[in-house]
């Protein structure tokens, strides 16, 4: 049981680390269009994004597949960029469609995602025996870190929106913009592999 709360504690704090803000950008660019009353479509977006990268993470950490780290550190930040870009295209908060499209982005962009922390649980599990029951540990782990992330985006958008009545759109607009920009330069920094 000790080793379930090891992974589980390096899971969350794998995600919630600033050194990694690549992980925080994405999410808090995937929920920053929901609101607290959004919070089941939200649930469904996040869960999404944890069964994307929790396959990937899976078949990698048992070598079932396998893919250049610098590719999967250039694309991490071309999914937020895409993310902040379909943000900034919404023209209304309410989807008719009981699956919109950005589920199923969530979904794709999580088995990226999932890919790059592969690296950071290999080197962690070693050749050990029991490696199922400690990634699913840290996945457990992961998924709690991206509920810290969202419960975080949620507050501040809150303030902002609630208690400071900025207009949504222009909250929605501003915060996704900054997220492209830091997105970007990533983008910059890691197409020198190509």
């Amino acid at each position: 049981m000790n080793d379930f709360w090891l992974y589980f504690q390096l899971g969350w704090q794998h995600i919630a680390d600033f050194k990694g803000i690549d992980h925080i950008l994405f999410v808090t660019a995937l929920c920053l269009r929901y609101q607290l009353v959004d919070w089941r479509r939200l649930l469904i977006l996040i869960t999404a994004f944890t069964i994307g990268h929790s396959i990937t993470l899976a078949l990698s950490v048992l070598d079932k597949v396998s893919f250049s780290v610098k590719w999967i550190e250039f694309l991490i930040p071309v999914t937020i960029c895409i993310t902040a870009l379909s943000n900034a295209m919404m023209k209304s908060y309410s989807s008719p469609q009981k699956f919109p499209p950005i589920y199923f982005l969530a979904l794709f962009f999580g088995l990226i995602h999932g890919l790059g922390f592969s690296n950071y649980l290999k080197s962690l599990l070693g050749k050990d025996e029991s490696i199922i029951p400690r990634l699913f540990a840290f996945n457990i782990g992961l998924e709690f870190g991206q509920l810290l992330i969202v419960a975080a985006v949620l507050l501040i958008g809150l303030i902002f929106v609630s208690l400071f009545q900025i207009n949504r759109k222009i909250f929605l607009l501003f915060v996704s913009g900054g997220i492209f920009a830091l997105a970007i330069q990533m983008v910059i920094e890691r197409f020198n592999f190509l």
